[in-house]
């Protein structure tokens, strides 16, 4: 596969328009803006910058960069191995809510893609009761050639654009302010990208305190924007 229909399927991958519903959660967001830790550009820019620097980059993207390298190799069990310890790892009911639904749209994408290659991906995850949405990224991601760097980048700033998106609306805050915010994140995302490739599964970590009492808050809200 060329490196121009490469670029162009990770795009595909890290779009908005990917329909598994990302924008329908905030991740405890939503609470902490309730709660008033939130209330601005500025806030809003440090909870989703020590969010990404301090929980989904010292776990979860060391987890889906895992995750492709056995996609690639084609190792079956441990792909099961890591979806098992990515649904244990949520925080709430609502996390795992979550990246199950997600999961269970994109395995359900896979299908109408009609991309022939998808097979393999597709026999694994169709066969587990339960997938996570970063197994079935990362065996798409895998399967389509796309440089794991690139994929693991492109992962993440996928996340960050979904929680700027969810911080403009529930703070709420103006298109410029959004535009400063993924300005910021992006400088931040390459280092994040680089150092969860290096760091050994014996160190990660998605040791977030108030994030998770934000996600189980968040499950009693009484007005919600978001599913989580």
């Amino acid at each position: 596969m060329n490196s121009q229909l490469q670029l162009v399927r990770l795009l595909q991958l890290a779009s908005p328009a990917l329909p598994v519903g990302a924008y329908t959660y905030s991740q405890g967001l939503e609470w902490a803006v309730e709660c008033g830790t939130v209330r601005d550009e500025e806030s809003a820019a440090r909870w989703i910058g020590d969010l990404l620097q301090h929980g989904i980059g010292r776990y979860e993207a060391p987890l889906v960069f895992a995750l492709i390298s056995a996609w690639t190799a084609g190792n079956g069990p441990e792909v099961l191995r890591l979806n098992g310890e990515f649904l244990a790892s949520r925080e709430s009911a609502e996390l795992r809510a979550e990246t199950v639904q997600m999961g269970f749209s994109l395995r359900r994408l896979l299908r109408d893609l009609r991309d022939n290659s998808l097979a393999d991906v597709a026999a694994i995850v169709e066969a587990l009761p339960e997938v996570a949405f970063p197994t079935v990224w990362a065996g798409i991601a895998a399967t389509w050639q796309i440089e794991p760097e690139a994929a693991l980048t492109a992962y993440l700033w996928a996340w960050a654009e979904n929680q700027v998106m969810a911080a403009l609306k529930a703070v709420p805050l103006g298109q410029a302010s959004g535009q400063r915010q993924l300005a910021e994140l992006c400088a931040r995302i390459p280092a994040v990208a680089v150092d969860a490739q290096k760091l050994p599964e014996t160190q990660w970590s998605n040791l977030t305190p108030v994030f998770a009492i934000a996600c189980a808050r968040h499950e009693t809200q009484y007005s919600r924007l978001f599913r989580s």
